[in-house]
């Protein structure tokens, strides 16, 4: 069954036979007595879950035998795991994205189920690994993509599920089998989810733990991963402080980033439809997601127009007085107040724009998709970030200041800029000057991702490595074979 085939109809059906089949084997149950016992977010004790080890060298030695088994498997046959790991991810969309929010508490639980139909849909598979070929007098060369082996790979908190399963079709399209050292934050619903994965894998004829982690994945797990010779690549998908020691690890990383995407508005602008956009955008999933806009930067002459239009769509606006405050609960120090480096507050991070309010006095409701509130340039909110549903705007003189303060707030990370004008000479001076993975106008910046535009998307993008949005092409090395003097046929 392709995605495209995963109708209403078609899921419920396929929900139906998973349900029939943990029945017959009790299973259902069990977890009925688990869930009411212990809460929606226990998992099956880690004896009887597929992949899911007690520490990080067992769980390295099962993925390395699951990639050399796959590799007895037709490029078919690794197709047909690929399309059963899209089906299992829209099954499960619903039950994944509850036990993800239970857990972390970030987030919302629409946007999580949201992140499967986005992820499913433009996320490729087999399909980008191409051959190339040479012929000539001498005979016939070939060049294709090969695996790397054993990959060892990091997910943040934010989007864990969504992650593992990006990763895991890419990397598995490409050959290889993955180990994974989950956040901390995430563990339950990560070894929830992997072993149906892998479950599912093995159901659909192929080898066991082509994916694995451990129980309790710690930084120790994660040190072990890093200079595990059988792992041949690293994949961090995470903060800048594992990046950073990915980067020291002796193997090639491959690592999505920190960024701090701003938003640029200028006086031609589709002042209605940038303000859709970026609820749509820094909204989503509670301005977690590693693309979303995080500061606006809007010529004065529109600002307070595009101010209307977010509250006409829902939006409350703060002023500089409750901003302060809310910045005391957003943001701590390692030295004391004031001093140091700004320290998010996790208790702040993907939670509604009403848990904000509430902090500094402010009664909300629930379904208010962002803060915003003007802010001078040199505030934290607007240069780090935040994660969290406010956003703060800046008034520019014009739209080349606007453009300027924009390269400066995003830090030099390349990782994301969005701009809405009408304006061809402003988008170019800006993408030029940005130089960012993803650059994108006049739509949210989940359009960058395949979400609302064109291409294809992922949730690894490696803007520091240079590789980009991953795919199964990210992951595989060069591999060139040479005939010499036969196959020539013209």
């Amino acid at each position: 069954m392709s995605p495209k085939d995963l109708t209403p109809e078609n899921v419920r059906a396929v929900v139906s036979e998973v349900i029939a089949e943990m029945t017959r084997s009790g299973e259902l149950r069990n977890l009925a007595q688990r869930e009411a016992s212990e809460g929606y977010s226990a998992v099956v004790e880690v004896s009887a879950l597929h992949g899911v080890f007690q520490n990080m060298e067992e769980a390295i030695d099962a993925a390395e035998r699951a990639q050399r088994d796959l590799m007895d498997l037709t490029l078919v046959q690794r197709n047909h795991l690929i399309a059963e790991l899209r089906r299992v991810s829209l099954a499960h969309k619903t039950d994944f994205a509850r036990r993800e929010l239970a857990e972390t508490g970030m987030g919302r639980l629409s946007h999580k189920i949201a992140k499967f139909d986005l992820l499913m849909r433009v996320a490729p598979g087999t399909e980008v690994l191409t051959t190339q070929a040479f012929s000539g007098d001498r005979g016939l060369t070939i060049e294709e993509r090969a695996p790397f082996g054993v990959i060892g790979a990091i997910t943040p908190s934010t989007h864990a599920v969504p992650t593992l399963v990006n990763n895991a079709i890419c990397m598995i399209a490409a050959g290889n089998s993955v180990v994974f050292n989950a956040h901390p934050a995430t563990r339950k619903i990560f070894a929830h989810a992997i072993s149906i994965y892998n479950r599912a894998i093995i159901d659909a004829g192929g080898p066991p733990n082509l994916m694995t982690c451990v129980e309790n994945p710690t930084l120790e797990t994660g040190k072990v991963l890093f200079s595990h010779p059988k792992i041949r690549l690293l994949v961090v998908t995470g903060g800048p402080v594992v990046v950073a020691e990915a980067f020291k690890a002796p193997k090639k990383a491959i690592c999505a980033g920190p960024g701090n995407p701003p938003v640029v508005v200028d006086e031609t602008a589709d002042i209605a439809r940038a303000a859709e956009s970026i609820i749509e955008g820094g909204g989503f999933d509670n301005n977690i997601i590693c693309i979303g806009e995080k500061e606006i930067l809007v010529v004065d002459s529109v600002a307070d127009a595009l101010k209307r239009e977010m509250v006409a769509r829902g939006c409350v606006e703060l002023n500089l007085n409750q901003i302060e405050r809310l910045s005391k609960e957003a943001f701590q120090f390692k030295e004391g107040v004031g001093c140091g480096s700004p320290i998010l507050n996790r208790d702040l991070v993907g939670r509604n724009a009403s848990v904000l309010a509430e902090r500094i006095g402010l009664k909300i409701d629930d379904d208010v998709p962002l803060l915003i509130g003007e802010t001078p340039f040199d505030h934290l909110f607007v240069h780090e970030e935040q994660m969290m549903p406010f956003i703060p705007i800046v008034r520019c003189r014009d739209a080349r200041q606007a453009i300027d303060l924009a390269f400066e707030a995003e830090h030099g990370y390349g990782h994301t800029a969005v701009i809405h004008s009408t304006n061809i000479e402003n988008m170019s001076r800006m993408a030029r000057l940005m130089n960012t993975t993803l650059f994108i106008k006049n739509g949210p910046s989940l359009a960058g991702l395949g979400g609302g535009g064109e291409g294809y998307g992922s949730f690894t993008i490696a803007s520091p490595t240079g590789e980009g949005i991953t795919t199964a092409l990210t992951f595989t090395r060069q591999r060139r074979c040479t005939l010499v003097d036969y196959f020539r046929i013209v």
